[in-house]
């Protein structure tokens, strides 16, 4: 991999400068801190603000979810949403067959007129 001389010239240039022997740097205190806050940074931007978005994405998905929708678990329970209640639903899996899931545990939803709404988890 090459790496662009200006970018190690800018790495260089945040580095504490060189003295001579027996002087005190006399750099901000501010730029030893740098490199940790690049790095929280960089854990926002690459880890947390994902997690956030698919988190709000999966909220629509279950808000959406309606009576006759036909939904599919995270365990792989196939149903129609007979009814929904706080925070769970009632599925019907087969003739007389009932199961109440929670709403989180849902991955896929689809709609009587064809749509799929999917969970990308």
């Amino acid at each position: 991999m090459i790496i662009d001389n200006s970018l190690v010239e800018l790495f260089l240039m945040m580095g504490p400068t060189p003295t001579a022997p027996g002087t005190v740097s006399t750099a901000p205190t501010w730029t030893s801190f740098m490199p940790i806050v690049l790095m929280f940074l960089m854990m926002y931007l690459l880890l947390i603000r994902p997690q956030q978005k698919r988190a709000k994405e999966h909220e629509q998905l279950v808000n959406s979810i309606d009576t006759g929708d036909e939904v599919v678990t995270a365990g792989g329970i196939l149903g129609t949403v007979t009814n929904r209640k706080e925070k769970t639903l009632v599925i019907k899996v087969a003739d007389n067959v009932r199961i109440e899931v929670l709403k989180s545990a849902i991955q896929t939803v689809k709609k009587p007129d064809g749509r799929t709404s999917t969970n990308a988890a």
